[in-house]
C-alpha cells in the first residue's frame, strides 16, 4: 500500500486538462498517484478521507481514456450533484436513474452509444436490469469506478449484497480496469476490497485521515439536557453553517420545531420527505438561506459545501465509520471547525435494535431452503414476494441469496422483467414494413403474441416461444430497438432473478443452522462495532490519533492538541435512565394479540422484534402496527426483552 505524501510536482500530461477543465494548477496529496496508475492502465483504489477529492481521481482520467467511464454511485442526489459539477466544467457526463422520463433515458443512451458521453453514472441495482445490461454490453468501457467501495465487504459498516456481484459484472462487460473509492475503510475492509477486485497492494493509495482543522469534542450530556445544550451551542454563534445529526426522523422534526420556536433558522431533513422538498432544503443550505440542518444520515452524501463550521451529533452515530464520514463534512476549506457529540447512551437500544431486526429466524431460512428444493433445476425469485413469504427483510434476504451462491447451492443465471409491455407511438404496420423476410415475420409474430388492453400491449413470451421458438433475449432486443427508434413506449416490471440449483441434495435443517450462525456472527460483529464506538468516545487517548489509527493512518500526531481528551476532558457517557419493570401480565396483554394474528406460531425473537417496534414483512401483512403492543418496549435492551419473552412463553423457540 502507498501512503500519499504531498507531491513536489505534477505529471505534465495532466496539466492541460487539469487547468483547462477544473481550473487547478496542481493535485492534492494522493491524487497524482492514483491518476497516474489509472492512466498507465492499472486498476487502483483510493482510500481518502471525506472531502479529499476522490472524484477527481476518475474525472481527470476519464478525459484521456479512449472509451466510457462507468461509475457506480450509491445515491441519486450524489449523482445529480456530480453531473451538475461536470457539466459546469464542460465535461459530457450523464446518469441513468429512476427519476428520468423514458425520453430522457433514451437521450442518454444515444449519447453513450455515440461516444459523446464520457462518464455514465448508475446505481449498483441498475446492473440487475436485463435491458440495461443488454445495452451497456454493446458499449466499449475503459474504466469501472466503484464509489463507496467498502459496501462490497461484509467487514464494512454498510455492506450491500449487490456490490458483491460487481466483480462478476466487470468480467461480463469486459472492463479492463477498476477504480475503488472510499473514505471509510479499515485495514480488514481494504484487504477484502483488493482481494475481490484483484487489485495489487501497491496500487492501493491511502492518504492520511488526520484533519488538523477539526476540533473533536465529546460532551457527556444526559438525555433531558440535550435540547438545551444544543441550543446553547448553536446560539453561541448562530451564523455558522451547521449540521446536527440525529437517528430518527421524528427527532429531526421535533428539534427543528424547537429551534424555530427559539428564533433560529433551522430545517429538518430526512428520507421521509418528498424529493422536491429535500432538494429545496439542500439548495437553501448551500446558498446560505438556512444556517442549520437537523438531519438523519440521509443528508450529507455529496454535499460540496466547504464552509460547514459545525457538525453536532445529537444522537450516537451508528459506528466509528459513520462518525468519521459525518464529521468529515466540516471544514473542507481547511479552516477551524467544531465537531461535537452530545453524548449519552440513551439511544444505544435503538441502534442495537436496527441490528437485531435484520437477523432472520432460522425457520424463515428453512422456508427459503424448502422453496429451492421444490424448484429444481431452475428457481425463479421475485424478491419482494419471497420477502413476504419467508418474513425476511429485503437486505438480509439479498445477503442470504449471496450466502447460498457462495455455498454453491444456487448459481445466478440472469435477471429479467417478468412483464414487458409497450404502447404504439406509430402505426403497427409501419413498424412491420421496416423489416424484410424472416425478420419481418418475427416482428409480426411479436405483435400477434402481444395482446392489447386499452392502449398497452403485453408481450406473451410463452406464446412467442411456441410460435417461433424465439429466445427471450432476441424478443427483448427487438422491442428495445423499437423503443430506441421512438416507435413504442416501453415499460418493464416485476424483476425476476433466475438461479440454477446446483446442489439440491442438502439437509435443510443442517444448512439452515449453518446459515443462521452466519447471520448471528454478522449480528455480533455489528454489536461489537457499537461497543468499539462507545470505547472510542470514552477513550483516554487523543481522539484524532485514535480515529486515524482505526483507519490505518499511523502518521497522525500522538497528541493533536485540539480534542477534548487533549484538553484534559476524558468522557464518561451517562447511562440510560432505568426503565420500569414490565410484569408478565402486561407482557401477555401486549403479545397475545400479536401471536393470535400470526399465521404460524412466531419465535421468541419475532415477538421481541414486535415489542421493540422493528418492522418486518409479517408485520405489514398482519397490520401489526395497529396492535397495542407494537413498539411498547423500544427503549428496552433487545436481549433483556428476549429473555423475558422466553420465560413468559417457554414453548416458543
Amino acid at each position: 500500500m502507498i501512503y500519499g505524501l504531498p507531491s513536489l510536482c505534477v505529471l505534465p500530461m495532466y496539466l492541460n486538462n487539469l487547468k483547462q477543465y477544473f481550473g487547478f494548477d496542481s493535485l492534492r496529496p494522493g491524487q497524482d498517484k492514483v491518476i497516474s496508475k489509472v492512466v498507465d492502465g492499472h486498476s487502483a483504489a483510493a482510500i481518502f478521507p471525506t472531502g479529499s477529492g476522490k472524484s477527481l481521481c476518475y474525472q481527470l482520467p476519464a478525459l484521456q481514456l479512449p472509451h466510457l467511464t462507468l461509475v457506480i454511485s450509491p445515491l441519486l442526489a450524489l449523482m445529480k450533484d456530480q453531473i451538475s459539477f461536470l457539466h459546469s466544467k464542460g465535461i459530457q457526463a450523464a446518469s441513468i436513474d429512476s427519476s428520468q422520463t423514458w425520453e430522457e433515458t433514451q437521450q442518454v443512451m444515444q449519447g453513450v452509444r455515440s461516444g459523446n458521453i464520457k462518464i455514465l453514472m448508475i446505481s449498483v441495482e441498475r446492473l440487475n436490469n436485463e435491458r440495461f445490461r443488454q445495452f451497456i454490453s454493446q458499449v466499449p468501457i475503459s474504466l469501472l469506478v466503484v464509489d463507496e467501495a467498502h459496501c462490497i465487504s461484509e467487514w464494512g459498516h454498510n455492506f450491500r449484497p449487490d456490490y458483491l456481484k460487481l466483480p462478476q459484472y466487470r468480467q461480463l462487460l469486459n472492463i479492463p480496469q477498476v477504480l475503488l473509492l472510499t473514505a471509510t475503510a479499515t485495514p480488514a475492509v481494504i484487504s477484502d476490497m483488493g482481494q475481490k477486485f484483484g487489485i495489487n497492494s501497491d496500487d492501493i493509495v491511502i492518504t492520511g485521515f488526520y484533519r488538523h482543522n477539526l476540533d473533536l469534542t465529546i460532551a457527556p450530556t444526559p438525555e433531558n439536557e440535550k435540547q438545551a445544550a444544543l441550543f446553547q451551542t448553536l446560539s453561541s454563534n448562530p451564523s455558522l453553517p451547521s449540521i446536527v445529526y440525529v437517528t430518527l426522523q421524528k427527532t429531526a422534526e421535533d428539534l427543528a420545531v424547537y429551534l424555530q420556536q427559539q428564533g433560529m433558522m433551522a430545517q429538518a431533513y430526512h428520507a421521509g420527505m418528498d424529493s422536491e422538498r429535500r432538494q429545496q432544503i439542500q439548495n437553501d443550505f448551500m446558498a446560505g438561506k438556512h444556517q442549520c440542518i437537523i438531519a438523519t444520515i440521509a443528508f450529507g452524501m455529496g454535499i460540496d459545501k466547504s464552509d460547514i463550521r459545525r457538525v453536532i451529533h445529537f444522537d450516537l452515530p451508528k459506528s466509528i465509520e459513520n462518525y468519521s464520514q459525518e464529521i468529515g463534512r466540516a471544514g473542507r476549506d481547511g479552516l477551524h471547525s467544531d465537531c461535537i457529540l452530545l453524548g449519552s447512551k440513551s439511544g444505544l437500544n435503538v441502534l442495537e435494535n436496527f441490528v437485531y431486526g435484520d437477523t432472520p429466524d432460522q425457520s424463515a431460512i428453512e422456508t427459503v431452503l424448502r422453496l429451492i428444493q421444490q424448484n429444481v433445476p431452475q428457481w425463479e425469485v421475485v424478491q419482494l414476494r419471497l420477502s413476504k413469504e419467508s418474513n425476511i427483510r429485503m437486505l438480509p434476504l439479498k445477503t442470504l441469496l449471496v450466502y447460498l451462491e457462495m455455498a454453491d447451492i444456487i448459481e445466478p443465471q440472469y435477471t429479467y422483467f417478468a412483464d414487458y409491455r409497450f404502447k404504439l407511438l406509430v402505426d403497427q404496420q409501419f413498424i412491420i414494413n421496416q423489416f424484410q423476410g424472416e425478420r419481418q415475420q418475427f416482428v409480426s409474430d411479436i405483435f400477434a403474441c402481444s395482446p392489447k388492453a386499452r392502449t398497452w400491449h403485453t408481450v406473451d413470451f410463452d406464446a412467442l416461444w411456441q410460435t417461433t421458438q424465439a429466445e427471450r433475449k432476441r424478443v427483448v432486443a427487438a422491442i428495445d430497438y423499437f423503443s430506441e427508434k421512438g416507435w413504442v413506449a416501453l415499460e418493464s416490471k416485476q424483476m425476476t432473478d433466475v438461479y440454477r440449483v446446483t446442489n439440491p441434495n442438502f439437509d435443510i435443517g443442517r444448512e439452515a443452522t449453518r446459515l443462521y450462525q452466519l447471520f448471528k456472527a454478522k449480528e455480533q460483529s455489528e454489536i461489537s462495532r457499537l461497543d468499539n464506538m462507545l470505547s472510542f468516545f470514552e477513550s483516554e487517548q487523543c481522539l484524532s490519533h485514535k480515529l486515524a489509527s482505526y483507519f490505518a493512518d499511523h502518521h497522525a500526531p500522538q497528541q493533536c492538541g485540539h480534542c477534548s481528551v487533549c484538553r484534559g476532558n476524558i468522557a464518561t457517557l451517562p447511562s440510560d435512565t432505568q426503565q420500569a419493570e414490565v410484569s408478565e401480565n402486561m407482557l401477555k396483554a401486549w403479545c397475545d394479540p400479536f401471536i393470535a394474528a400470526c399465521p404460524t406460531p412466531p419465535s421468541a425473537a419475532a415477538i421481541t422484534r414486535f415489542l421493540c417496534g422493528m418492522t418486518s414483512p409479517l408485520h405489514t401483512t398482519i397490520k401489526a402496527r395497529q396492535l397495542s403492543g407494537f413498539g411498547k418496549m423500544e427503549q428496552y435492551p433487545f436481549q433483556q426483552t428476549l429473555t423475558q419473552i422466553s420465560q413468559c412463553y417457554p414453548h416458543l423457540t
